[in-house]
C-alpha cells in the first residue's frame, strides 16, 4: 500500500506542476481534464500525508516506552494514534476503491405509480416532493422533465432530470420498489391500505458520448397539459423524442420553449440509451432499466414507508428508523448513508 500512496503523491504533485504550464492552462479540454482529477487527488493526498505525520507520531511515542518517567503518557499517546491511524487507513483504502464512472455526475429519475390505484399515485407524488426536498438540501438543481398527473393531484409518472456534484452516487440506490402503507385519503374507513410506486434512477454520464444518428430519430411536437401559464394548449413547445431503433421515448414539456424541451428530451434520451446499451453489453438478463423497476408489484420492494407507526425500513441492508416524518420530508441520507457504506464494506471486503 505504500508503493500505491508514493505513486498518488508523486501524481498529485505532477498534475499541480502542469496546472501552471502556459500550454496546459491554453488547452481548455485538457485542462479541465486535469483539473478534474487534481480536485479527486486532492482530498486523498491529504489524507495520506496526514498518516505520514501520524505514523511518525507514533514512532517518537514509541521511543518513550523505554523511560519510566514517560510510559503511562507514552501509552496513552500511543493508543490514541493507533485508532487514527486505524481510521485514517480504512477512510483511504475506501476512496482507493474504483469508482463508478458515472458516480460524480446527474442522474435522470423517474418515478411511476404501480400496485395501488389512486393512492399508489399520491405516493408517487409524495416521493416526487421527497426527492425535490433532498435535491433542495443538497443544493442539487431539481428540474421536472414530465408529468402524468391524477385528478386528485397523484402522478402516474413523473421524469426529472437532477444536476449536481455526486447526485448519481446518492440516487443510485433509489432504484426498485418502495411499498407504502397508510391510510388513504380516498379511504372512508379508516383502514391501512398497501401500495406501491416504483423508482429507476439512470446516469446522464458526462464522460460517455452516445452516439445517436438524427435518422434515427422522431420528433413529434404537440400542446402542454396541465398547469403552467398562459402558453399551455396554445403554443406545441412540448416535445416528444423516439429511437425508432429501440423504441425507447423521451418527453419534456416543462419549458415554455420548443427548442429548451427538445435540449432537454435529448439529454434523456441519451441516458436512456446509454443504459439500454450498457445493459446489454454487461449482461444477458433484462436492461438494468427494467430490472430497477421490476413490475411494480407490492412483494418486490427495496423499502417500506409506515405511517401509521412512522418507520421506514430499508429491506436491502435490514434498516429500521422511525423517523418517517423526517425522511419524508427531504432527510434522505438516514438511509442513503448506510446504504453507501454497506456497498463500500462488501467491496473492501471483496478486495481483500
Amino acid at each position: 500500500m505504500q508503493e500505491q500512496f508514493s505513486a498518488i503523491v508523486e501524481r498529485f504533485e505532477e498534475i499541480t506542476f502542469l496546472l501552471t504550464q502556459p500550454e496546459i492552462v491554453g488547452d481548455q479540454p485538457r485542462y479541465r481534464q486535469l483539473m478534474k482529477e487534481f480536485s479527486q487527488l486532492e482530498g486523498l493526498v491529504g489524507s495520506v500525508r496526514e498518516l505520514e505525520t501520524l505514523e511518525s507520531q507514533l514512532g517518537g511515542a514509541q521511543q518513550l516506552l523505554d523511560d519510566p518517567q514517560m510510559r503511562e503518557l507514552a501509552q496513552h499517546e500511543i493508543g490514541e494514534l493507533d485508532t487514527q491511524i486505524a481510521e485514517l487507513r480504512q477512510s483511504i483504502r475506501l476512496a482507493l476503491l474504483p469508482r463508478d464512472p458515472n458516480d460524480g455526475g446527474n442522474a435522470v429519475l423517474e418515478i411511476r405509480a404501480g400496485t395501488g390505484g389512486e393512492e399508489a399515485a399520491l405516493f408517487g407524488a409524495d416521493l416526487l416532493r421527497m426527492y425535490n426536498r433532498y435535491a433542495d438540501g443538497k443544493r442539487w438543481q431539481f428540474s421536472l422533465l414530465s408529468v402524468s398527473e391524477t385528478d386528485i393531484g397523484g402522478i402516474k409518472e413523473a421524469v426529472c432530470l437532477i444536476s449536481g456534484s455526486d447526485v448519481f452516487a446518492h440516487l443510485k440506490y433509489e432504484s426498485g420498489v418502495h411499498r407504502v402503507q397508510r391510510v388513504p385519503e380516498t379511504e372512508s374507513g379508516g383502514r391501512i391500505h398497501t401500495s406501491a410506486a416504483t423508482v429507476a434512477v439512470l446516469p446522464e454520464s458526462q464522460d460517455v458520448d452516445v452516439q445517436i444518428n438524427p435518422g434515427d430519430l422522431r420528433i413529434d411536437t404537440y400542446r402542454s397539459g396541465g398547469a403552467g401559464g398562459q402558453h399551455v394548449n396554445k403554443t406545441e413547445s412540448a416535445v416528444r423524442i423516439t429511437h425508432l431503433a429501440t423504441g425507447i421515448v423521451a418527453i419534456c414539456q416543462d419549458e415554455k420553449s420548443q427548442i429548451k424541451n427538445r435540449e432537454k428530451a435529448m439529454r434523456v434520451l441519451s441516458a436512456r440509451l446509454y443504459d439500454h446499451f450498457n445493459s446489454q453489453q454487461q449482461s444477458a438478463e433484462a436492461s438494468a432499466r427494467r430490472a430497477q423497476i421490476g413490475s411494480g408489484d407490492r412483494s418486490e420492494r427495496i423499502r417500506t414507508y409506515n405511517f401509521p407507526q412512522n418507520r421506514i425500513t430499508d429491506h436491502r441492508i435490514n434498516l429500521t428508523l422511525y423517523a418517517l416524518g423526517d425522511f419524508i420530508q427531504g432527510g434522505c441520507d438516514a438511509v442513503i448513508e448506510p446504504l453507501r457504506v454497506a456497498e463500500q464494506t462488501l467491496r473492501l471486503q471483496s478486495e481483500a
